[in-house]
């Protein structure tokens, strides 16, 4: 068993706090550590946890850490965690900078210790849903809102609410970015709060993604198309649509499901539509359990550090160009 330790007990590190108890197969939870004086104080009086002074007491105790903390402090509790010789988990985004995630990367290599990154959407049952169905995207149509929360606006929107269709994307798409162009809007913050970004990639597929934090409502879907399906996910809600059209002689469609005829240019075709469900998950959960399996069994991590960074990346992209888009506005009146 791995003794875990936690880094930040916020909001955030209160749930990864039970997630961690909950995989208690995997982890004994250790203690944690937290800047604020009355929080830590009232964290380990209600939790009953072993309150540490100093990150670095914390590390020197533990086999792994998990870093739920604001997207600045990330790279120095990384780094400190992965000189101690801990294993790291780290909440998205990596880093604040390019800069700072490349050398933790070379940190994470010298080391030779395992770094997950947080982008806890790939753990979602709607995609786990999707199996092993072949996903190769020519359009890729995402959009995240959420109702104003004064959490996480230290950072813009792309890096608060973006960042997870961008990692998203990135894993499904699976080819290099060519292009990016983006605008967006700060509104209630001194960063944007709204931003639209298309993304294009080598193999000529492209991705339109929409995220705000000032929607009244909260929504969080992705649709893919692609010549052979059309496939709708549900993120919030957690659920999926697969609908496939096949010849009427088809042999290959699948039992599970519903099938409808139609009438087409090319003949008739049969639509099947299909809602796979993958069960009750605790993606938190479920993400800091596939840490301890790649450690103990010394594979990858879910989501690697290099992911992390590849979706940093494009994040900052993306950011370049709302701003490079800014400048082109023509001045208020």
């Amino acid at each position: 068993m791995l003794k875990m330790g936690l880094i930040g007990v916020g909001h955030l590190g209160k749930i990864h706090l039970k997630c961690i108890r909950l995989a208690r197969a995997h982890y004994d939870l250790i203690g944690f550590y937290d800047t604020d004086e009355a929080n830590a104080l009232a964290v380990a009086k209600e939790y009953k946890l072993e309150r540490y002074e100093t990150a670095e007491a914390l590390i020197a105790a533990a086999d792994v850490v998990d870093v739920v903390t604001p997207t600045p402090s990330h790279y120095k509790m990384v780094k400190l965690a992965l000189n101690g010789g801990c294993h790291v988990f780290v909440e998205k985004p990596l880093t604040e900078t390019l800069d700072e995630a490349r050398e933790l990367i070379d940190l994470a290599t010298k080391t030779g210790k395992t770094v997950q990154v947080g982008h806890v959407e790939r753990f979602n049952p709607a995609l786990l849903s999707l199996g092993d169905l072949k996903v190769k995207p020519y359009f890729i149509e995402a959009h995240r809102l959420a109702m104003f929360n004064p959490r996480g606006v230290d950072v813009s929107v792309v890096l608060d609410l973006m960042i997870h269709d961008l990692d998203i994307i990135l894993k499904l798409a699976d080819d290099e970015v060519t292009d990016v162009r983006a605008s967006g809007v700060a509104v209630v913050s001194d960063k944007p709060d709204i931003v639209n970004a298309r993304i294009e990639f080598k193999n000529g597929a492209v991705a339109n993604l929409t995220a705000s934090r000032i929607s009244l409502k909260n929504m969080r879907k992705v649709r893919l198309f692609q010549p052979d399906a059309y496939i709708s996910l549900d993120l919030l809600e957690k659920e999926s649509q697969i609908v496939r059209l096949y010849n009427p002689d088809a042999t290959d469609i699948p039992e599970q499901g519903q099938q409808f005829p139609l009438d087409t240019p090319k003949g008739q075709r049969i639509i099947h539509v299909d809602q796979p469900d993958s069960g009750p998950i605790n993606a938190i959960q479920m993400e800091l359990e596939s840490l301890a399996e790649s450690i103990v069994n010394d594979r990858p991590a879910a989501v690697s550090i290099e992911d992390g960074y590849k979706a940093l990346e494009l994040a900052h992209r993306i950011s370049e160009a709302v701003a490079a888009n800014a400048g082109k506005l023509p001045p208020e009146k």
